[in-house]
């Protein structure tokens, strides 16, 4: 093997080994944007059930002061 064959392998054993560095480098940040998007995913569920449990709140309100309008009628009583 000469020298020239030595610098040739040389030089694709180390382009090999950084196209690997890349390749689990870009892996890495994949995965880290996957979980990114995962957590909003999250955040966005949470924060539509608690608006859910505030209109679910507002809705029985409205519930409860219609009872109370309709008894108010049912006893005679004017508002």
């Amino acid at each position: 093997m000469g020298p020239e064959m030595t610098t040739t392998l040389i030089l694709a054993a180390t382009a090999l080994t950084i196209a690997a560095m890349l390749t689990v480098a870009a892996s890495r940040a994949w995965q880290g944007w996957l979980e990114l998007k995962r957590l909003e995913l999250a955040h966005r569920r949470t924060a539509n059930e608690a608006e859910g449990d505030v209109g679910t709140r507002i809705e029985l309100a409205a519930v409860r002061e219609r009872l109370k309008k309709l008894e108010a009628i049912a006893s005679g009583v004017e508002l």
